[in-house]
């Protein structure tokens, strides 16, 4: 359960979007929030690589250790 506050042009344009489409403000709501979560996951793991980088690995080791 998540409850949010909105200041009153989002509302009314949340409130607008969901009139003309017949879903709801939750629908919305709830596919805002994964689409940007998914940006805010990627935006940490690229971050995460930044500051800890890994070894970097050829094309050409890979294929060779995979014996292909």
């Amino acid at each position: 359960m998540l409850a949010i506050r909105l200041d009153p042009k989002t509302e009314k344009r949340l409130n607008a979007l969901a009139e003309k489409t017949g879903r709801t403000k939750t629908f919305y709501a709830r596919e805002a929030i994964l689409q940007h979560l998914q940006d805010l996951e990627d935006t940490y793991l690229i971050s995460s690589r930044l500051k800890h980088p890994t070894k970097i690995i050829s094309s050409k080791d890979v294929k060779h250790a995979l014996g292909l």
